[in-house]
């Protein structure tokens, strides 16, 4: 992030600023990673950092210095994650908690004001066919649909 993004909350990125804009107004956000240790990939959450600040993404109420509960400002009504591994589901659970489950669910589009969450796990990938990756996209694209449409106001194509 650069130096004067760290003491403000501007950027004088015009790329950061359009995804400010959008990501503001939008009705619906799927993001779509593979877990690298138990985490985002660095591109993705440097994105995080610098897209969804306070007055874009989220607020906190008057004479809080951000020490309190955020006020979420996104006006999204749904936030779907798809993830890719590599790592069997049960050693996920039983060793690692599912920690991507807790960044996205509640540390970030929670905190945003996003509050219907869903999140898949795609997995094993090393060892899967073309045929598999295909058809576990069209069943992420059908369920994306399936959701955003269950959601009030939302039209997904």
């Amino acid at each position: 992030m650069p130096s004067n993004e760290l003491v403000n909350d501007n950027s004088e990125d015009p790329l950061i600023t359009a995804h400010q804009e959008e990501i503001k107004v939008v009705d619906g956000i799927i993001i779509v990673h593979p877990n690298w240790w138990g985490q985002p990939p660095v591109i993705l959450k440097g994105w995080v950092d610098r897209v969804l600040r306070q007055e874009i993404a989220y607020t906190f109420p008057d004479n809080d210095s951000g020490g309190g509960l955020p006020i979420g400002l996104l006006k999204a009504k749904v936030g779907i994650v798809f993830n890719t591994s590599n790592t069997p589901a049960q050693r996920e659970d039983a060793v690692f908690s599912d920690p991507l489950q807790r960044i996205w669910k509640d540390c970030i589009f929670g905190f945003c004001g996003v509050h219907t969450f869903d999140r898949r796990m795609f997995r094993i990938v090393a060892d899967s066919t073309a045929l598999e990756r295909q058809l576990c996209w069209r069943k992420q694209k059908s369920l994306s649909i399936a959701i955003f449409r269950a959601v009030s106001g939302i039209r997904a194509e």
